[in-house]
């Protein structure tokens, strides 16, 4: 069955949690983490990729933490899923730049040169099954799949809490009965 990372749907917890509780004050990590139950360290470098991104605002001082950066009606489930995909992939592509040279400093022949199987030397390629059958129903895929992310808003997310009677964070513990 095809899943979202668990970097991915702390990302999207995360920002459902800004939304959810950063009314007047900005929503601290450590708030985040604890709710979540989570590192903070974990989570913190998710959201500066995110505050890059402009999804969230980074608020400073002793009152600060986060904020949305637009409307939460603004903000799509998809594009938090492409933020953290690209953060991702620039992990994979770092961590396979750093196995690669492991790789050469561990392989190479007398000439200087690396060593490659022909299977090796084949991997953009592949086979015109791949390539022309099970690539191109992967991309259309996941082209839907994203389309379907795109049409779903934090306010989305946030309304589906209320209709759950999920309290935000401020209301959380408070009776008021007599």
């Amino acid at each position: 069955m095809l899943r979202l990372s668990k970097k991915t749907l702390l990302a999207l917890e995360a920002v459902v949690d800004v939304a959810y509780n950063a009314r007047p004050d900005p929503v601290q990590s450590k708030e985040i983490t604890k709710r979540q139950g989570i590192p903070q360290r974990y989570l913190e470098q998710v959201m500066q990729q995110l505050v890059r991104e402009g999804v969230l605002k980074g608020v400073r001082g002793p009152r600060g933490g986060y904020r949305l950066a637009r409307e939460r009606r603004r903000i799509t489930v998809g594009e938090i899923v492409r933020v953290v995909g690209a953060m991702e992939a620039a992990d994979d592509a770092r961590d396979e730049a750093k196995a690669a040279a492991r790789e050469t400093r561990g392989s190479l022949n007398g000439a200087g040169e690396t060593m490659t199987t022909p299977a090796e030397e084949n991997t953009n390629g592949g086979s015109p099954l791949g390539e022309q059958v099970v690539r191109p129903m992967w991309d259309s895929f996941q082209a839907d799949m994203m389309d379907k992310l795109n049409a779903i808003t934090i306010d989305d997310l946030c309304r589906e809490a209320e209709t759950k009677d999920i309290k935000p964070a401020s209301q959380a513990g408070m009776d008021f009965t007599i």
